[in-house]
């Protein structure tokens, strides 16, 4: 039985594939676009997938929709007229989007895919997330939390699912609470991401790295515009807020609050960045308030998760929880969790915003509306496409560049080693690429993070990006509790090696990585022989080479850009960037 799940027209349009409840294949519809975020109808994506598995549509038994279109249009119509005439504007645009093709979505699905209508599935946003958490955890029950911006009108949810095995065994996912628009937890951090001069869906992640550099002293501001209670519900004043009824997501009442907003693109720099800056000067101090702020609404965001762990916890009397919806993707709040929260094993769908939700819904029609038991457990996220040696050679012929061929995976692991411990940055191209949004190890730029200096580089004249944004490391799973004991069995801890929670480095062997050592802390993946061989083999040939089993990893992609998908993409960013050496299949590229 063939199942496709589908996610699109908000963000992160994103297909998937189930062939007998196992995953097949996983794509953002960005990385065929090339387009950041597309959100637009995943074709590309979906014909990835179909291709992939050697199938057409006339082989798909059921197409699943992550979301309720009519349920999402009430909420959207019933809010902006609440709100009419200040959202005058905002209803007049929602209103040309919904009836141009997101009402639409079941003729659009038949017609776009090529099946008949009476193939498709709709299911709800929440529900979507809850599935893509925990029937692809390694879980036969647990508790479920969801967070995000909104779905129809849910912003937040709680529950508990239990699955079985075996056939004819109790498949089910029950969400008991929820919050509902307009309050939302992730509408509140993305409030705060506005005001901090990012973009909202996309520089959420930026506040997060912004938060060290600063001091949580402004709670007692946040506090006035957003209370949370011990059984983990949560209040907005909306009068601070008007993403409801304009295209801003806050007020003039806010900024009276918190003061000018910080400009997009500004240059951000404290004497926690850099020792040698002032820190009586006027931009410093500009710098450092707004820093405290990002700590301030990064505090907030993890207290309220807390309290709904622990909620979520009293309710179900589970000792595992499963996580999903785009604050799953908060880090910093995931490894408070990990050391907080009363459960023994965490799992957070690697993919946890809206691509996820295609996973999800796939996942809940063959499960919980198929009755079928669980095969499948999501033990790594290579999901993508893979390119051959032979479209590797091809488009490497027409570059330009210097490349050689190594028939020997010792051989070329050894060249990228010496790269590396030679003070080189490399991007390493390998396999299918990752699903969500981490780059973890197939798509990934690599360098030495025992030397200081590679983050400036990397960020600066590679990546192009704000100076003060961390890296992660990438460590052999075998040697992950000596780095970070807070994690003594890294093997049962799931969002370890999908780059999910960041922890506290061992004092002293933190010191040896000072270029993915983000004040103390690191976001960490940990990397096992049986999921990513080469990889491994490459972090292993590192510590071999220097006693130090870590290696610093970004994305493979420049600002704004999506991370490569084909070997043409992997070869332009090469190009156009700083990176010193390309590793792409067997092959080892360098500029003229």
């Amino acid at each position: 039985m063939y199942i496709l799940g589908v996610s699109c027209f908000y963000h992160d349009s994103a297909a998937v594939l189930l062939h007998d409840g196992q995953l097949v294949a996983a794509a953002e519809e960005e990385r065929f676009s090339r387009k950041k975020h597309d959100h637009n109808f995943p074709s590309k994506a979906i014909q990835f997938c179909l291709e992939h598995a050697g199938i057409t549509a006339d082989d798909l038994d059921y197409v699943v929709f992550y979301e309720k279109p009519l349920v999402k249009f009430e909420r959207i119509l019933m809010t902006t007229l609440e709100s009419f005439p200040r959202s005058w504007r905002v209803f007049g645009e929602a209103m040309i989007g919904w009836f141009d093709e997101k009402l639409w979505v079941k003729s659009l699905l038949g017609e776009e895919i090529g099946i008949s209508e009476d193939k498709i599935i709709f299911t709800e946003h929440h529900m979507s997330h809850a599935a893509s958490a925990f029937l692809a955890s390694p879980y036969d029950e647990a508790a479920i939390l969801t967070i995000d911006g909104v779905g129809e009108w849910t912003t937040a949810a709680m529950g508990y699912g239990k699955a079985s095995w075996e056939d004819g065994g109790q498949n089910e996912i029950v969400l008991t609470h929820e919050q509902r628009f307009p309050h939302s937890l992730g509408l509140l951090y993305s409030a705060f991401t506005a005001f901090l001069g990012f973009r909202v869906n996309n520089g959420e992640y930026k506040v997060m790295g912004m938060s060290p550099y600063g001091e949580p002293n402004h709670m007692d501001k946040v506090e006035k515009l957003f209370k949370v209670y011990d059984d983990g519900s949560f209040w907005m004043d909306m009068d601070y807020f008007s993403f409801h009824h304009a295209d801003r997501t806050f007020s003039n009442k806010f900024i009276k609050l918190f003061g000018e907003p910080r400009v997009h693109e500004s240059e951000f720099f404290t004497p926690k960045t850099n020792p040698e800056v002032d820190p009586n000067s006027a931009k410093a101090k500009e710098n450092q308030y707004y820093a405290d702020i990002a700590a301030s609404i990064q505090r907030v965001t993890e207290e309220t998760i807390l309290k709904m762990a622990r909620a979520a916890h009293e309710k179900t009397g589970s000792r595992r929880l499963c996580i999903a919806g785009g604050v799953g993707l908060n880090s910093k709040a995931n490894g408070r969790l990990l050391a907080e929260a009363p459960f023994d094993e965490i799992f957070i769908q690697p993919a946890a915003g809206d691509s996820g939700g295609a996973l999800g819904a796939a996942l809940y029609a063959y499960h919980i509306i198929l009755k079928q038991p669980r095969k499948w457990v999501q033990e790594h996220n290579f999901w993508g496409a893979e390119y051959g040696n032979d479209e590797v050679l091809a488009a490497l012929q027409t570059s330009g560049l210097n490349y050689e061929e190594f028939g020997d995976v010792e051989k070329i692991i050894g060249r990228a080693v010496d790269d590396i411990v030679g003070g080189k940055v490399i991007s390493w191209y390998q396999g299918r690429f990752e699903w969500g949004p981490r780059a973890l190890g197939n798509r990934s730029i690599i360098a030495d993070p025992r030397r200081a200096e590679m983050k400036d580089i990397v960020n600066t004249k590679i990546k192009f990006r704000e100076p003060f944004r961390p890296f992660a490391p990438v460590i052999l799973e075998e040697e992950a509790a000596r780095y970070f004991p807070d994690y003594p069995q890294p093997e049962k801890v799931y969002p370890m090696r999908y780059m999910l929670t960041v922890g506290k480095w061992d004092e002293t062997l933190g010191e040896q990585v000072p270029a993915v050592n983000h004040l103390g802390t690191g976001r960490m993946q940990t990397v096992r022989q049986e999921w990513n061989p080469r990889y491994h083999r490459l972090v292993q040939r590192f510590g071999e080479a220097t006693g130090v089993p870590v290696l610093m990893n970004t994305s493979y992609n420049l600002r704004g850009e999506p991370i490569v998908t084909t070997p043409q993409n992997a070869i332009n960013t090469f190009v156009n960037s700083g990176i010193d050496t390309l590793v792409m299949g067997d092959y080892i590229v360098t500029k003229k």
